[in-house]
C-alpha cells in the first residue's frame, strides 16, 4: 500500500465568549420546531449494483486511504446507501444493526465536511454506554489519522476536570453519553456547542430506554438549528419517531433489512435442552469442545456473570467478566484482554450485547436466555460478522420452554438440538462440583470487599453519573 500523507486540520482562531444561559435558551426555543417530514428511502437490502469502492461514494482520496488502513475493503450496505446522502448534505435516519458498519457510515462524511471548513466543536456523537462512546472516538480518529483529527470523550465515572481541560483544547469531534455531556454544558465555564455543526445519535432506540429522553431535550434546545442530523437505530420505535421529529428536519430513512429478525447464513445456531442443575456441567463441557476459540458467555445477572467467571478460572478457563459494576477502568481493561485474545472467554450481561466494537468472536453462549426476542438477536450477533462464520449455542432448562418457543416463533423457524455425549459431561461432574464449592467462597469474599458500593444500582432512578452505566 503506498504511504499515506498526512494532512494537518489548522487550528482555528479562538470562539467568541460563550452566549448567556438566556441567549441560549432563547435560541432554542426558536429552534425547538424543525421541519420533519421524512421522505422514505428504505431499500431492504443493498443497491442492486452496489459500489465497490469508497472512491465509488464520494468520498476524497485521503480518507478512501484511511479506510484501506483500517482494513474497509468495500462499503457495506448501510454505508453504500448513507454515505451518498450524507454528502448531499441530508439529515439521515438509518436502520441498521450492531456490526453493520453504521460507524464509519456517520464518520466518513462528518471527516469530509470538517476537512472543507474545519473549526472545533465540529460534530457531537451521543452514545448510550461509556464503552459505546470509546468506541466510537477511536474509530473517528483511526478513519481521521490522515488529517490529524482530534476528539474527546466525555463519558460518567471520569474525572470531571480532567475532561474540562480537554474541552479546553478544542477537539473537532465530541462524543458523549447524554448524562455527562449535560454536566458539562451546564457547569463547564467557557464550553459551548453553538457552533456544532453535526450531531449523531446513535442506537437511539438503547438511548431512549435508558431513560435518557429528558436529558435529550435538554441538550437538544441549546444547540443551534442549523445542523446536519444523523439518527441511527436498530428500531424505530415510538420513542424514537418522537425523537427523530424533535431532531431532523426533512430526513432521508435509510435501512439495510426488510426484518429486526434476521440472522446472517454463516451463523450456526443450535439449543441445549438440560436440568437447570446441570448448566455448569454442560458449559464446561462446551468449552471444551471449543477450546482455543474466542467466546462471549451471556448471563442474566451480575451475580451470575461473576460467580461463573470464578467458577471458570478455578477449572483453567481465561474467563473474565464484563458487567455494569465493574469500574470503568476495570470494564475497559476486560474488553481490552479479550479483544487481544489474552482472555478468549468474556462472561458478560447484555452491556456488551449492542454497539461494542468486538471482533472475531467465534462462539456465543446464551447461559441465561434473555427477556425478549430483540435481545436475543442481538447476543448473537456477537459472532458470524462481516463474512466470517460463526456458533451461537442456547442453553434451555425445563423452566425456559415458553421463552424458548417465543424466541423460535421470532426467528420463524425451529433450531436443531445440540449433539452433547451425556456419558462424556458426566466424567466432568466430581471437577466441576468443587469448582462450584470454590466459587462460593470466592463469591462470597467479593461481596464482603464490595460491600455496598453496589447498593445504588438498587435504588430506583440512577444519577446522571451512572446513567451510561448498564445495571446488568
Amino acid at each position: 500500500m503506498p504511504a499515506i500523507k498526512k494532512r494537518k486540520i489548522a487550528r482555528e482562531a479562538p470562539q467568541q465568549e460563550d452566549l448567556s444561559d438566556s441567549e441560549a435558551h432563547s435560541s432554542a426555543s426558536e429552534d425547538a420546531a424543525p421541519n420533519t417530514t421524512e421522505q422514505e428511502r428504505e431499500p431492504s437490502e443493498a443497491p442492486k449494483q452496489a459500489p465497490k469502492s469508497f472512491k465509488e461514494l464520494g468520498l476524497i482520496e485521503q480518507l478512501c486511504e484511511a479506510c484501506d488502513s483500517m482494513g474497509y475493503k468495500a462499503p457495506t450496505a448501510i454505508q453504500a446507501e448513507a454515505i451518498p446522502l450524507a454528502l448531499q448534505g441530508r439529515d439521515l435516519i438509518g436502520l441498521a444493526e450492531t456490526g453493520s458498519g453504521k460507524t464509519a457510515a456517520f464518520a466518513l462524511p462528518i471527516l469530509q465536511a470538517l476537512m472543507d471548513k474545519p473549526s472545533s466543536f465540529f460534530g457531537l456523537v451521543l452514545a448510550p454506554t461509556r464503552e459505546l462512546a470509546y468506541q466510537i472516538s477511536q474509530a473517528f480518529e483511526g478513519l481521521g489519522s490522515t488529517i490529524s483529527v482530534r476528539s474527546t470523550v466525555l463519558v460518567g465515572g471520569m474525572d470531571m476536570v480532567s475532561q474540562s481541560i480537554a474541552l479546553g483544547k478544542k477537539p473537532h469531534i465530541i462524543v458523549a453519553t447524554p448524562g455527562r455531556l449535560l454536566d458539562h454544558l451546564e457547569n463547564t465555564k467557557g464550553f459551548s456547542l453553538r457552533n456544532l455543526k453535526y450531531l449523531v445519535m446513535d442506537e437511539a432506540d438503547r438511548l431512549l430506554d435508558m431513560d435518557f429522553g429528558p436529558i435529550l431535550d435538554k441538550i437538544l434546545k441549546v444547540l443551534p438549528r442549523e445542523r446536519r442530523t444523523y439518527l441511527f437505530s436498530a428500531t424505530m420505535s415510538s420513542k424514537v419517531e418522537s425523537l427523530q421529529r424533535a431532531s431532523l428536519q426533512n430526513p432521508l430513512r435509510v435501512a439495510v433489512s426488510s426484518s429486526k429478525f434476521q440472522t446472517v447464513s454463516t451463523l450456526q445456531q443450535s439449543y441445549i435442552f438440560i436440568p437447570h442443575k446441570h448448566k455448569d456441567l454442560y458449559l464446561v463441557y462446551l468449552l471444551n469442545e471449543f477450546v482455543g476459540q474466542s467466546c462471549i458467555i451471556f448471563c442474566r445477572t451480575v451475580h451470575e456473570t461473576q460467580r461463573l467467571s470464578f467458577f471458570l478460572r478455578l477449572l483453567g478457563f481465561g474467563a473474565i467478566p464484563l458487567h455494569g459494576q465493574l469500574s470503568q477502568s476495570a470494564r475497559l481493561g476486560a474488553l481490552g484482554k479479550f479483544r487481544s485474545r489474552s482472555r478468549d472467554i468474556l462472561v458478560a450481561t447484555d452491556v456488551a450485547a449492542r454497539g461494542l466494537d468486538i471482533p472475531s468472536v467465534d462462539v456465543v453462549l446464551n447461559f441465561d436466555l434473555p427477556g425478549d426476542s430483540k435481545t436475543f438477536i442481538h447476543r448473537i450477533g456477537r459472532t458470524a460478522r462481516a463474512g466470517k462464520s460463526g456458533v451461537a449455542i442456547s442453553f434451555a432448562t425445563q423452566y425456559d420452554v415458553e421463552a424458548w418457543l417465543r424466541i423460535e416463533g421470532a426467528l420463524g423457524k425451529k433450531l436443531p438440538e445440540y449433539p452433547a455425549e451425556k456419558d462424556e459431561v458426566m466424567v466432568l461432574a466430581e471437577r466441576v462440583s468443587e469448582a462450584q464449592r470454590s466459587a462460593i467462597l470466592e463469591m462470597k469474599n467479593y461481596d464482603e470487599k464490595k460491600g455496598s458500593r453496589g447498593k445504588k444500582f438498587a435504588k430506583g432512578k440512577r444519577s446522571r453519573e451512572d446513567m451510561d452505566q448498564e445495571e446488568g
